[in-house]
């Protein structure tokens, strides 16, 4: 009867310890490999600073078509920039040039 008390007792004890530890352990593994966990963020941080970089380029090429827009707007477009557009789009020279296409084959 008494080592059926102790015995009963100690898994009395061990209840609270093992509910604490398992609810530890649902939430820890959620917190590290759930879907909002550490590694998904460090996937996201790494995937935002692609796009960061993506941004800055695109800034860059849309302010460059800016200044080229703001030339052509102007009263007097500038004449290197026609110049510079009618030999692309028409792939014609002056006499005795080679056009050469700047697309890559």
């Amino acid at each position: 009867m008494r080592i059926k008390r102790s015995v009963a007792r100690f898994f009395a004890l061990m209840v609270l310890p093992a509910v604490t530890v398992t609810v530890v352990g649902y939430f820890g593994s959620h917190a590290i490999w759930g879907e909002r966990g550490i590694l998904v963020l460090e996937d996201a941080q790494g995937k935002l600073a692609l796009r960061q970089q993506e941004l800055a380029g695109l800034g860059q090429t849309r302010a460059r078509l800016e200044h080229r827009i703001a030339l052509m707007g102007q009263a007097t477009p500038d004449s290197d920039l026609v110049e510079e557009l009618a030999r692309t789009k028409l792939m014609d020279g002056a006499p005795n040039q080679v056009a050469v296409s700047r697309q890559a084959r």
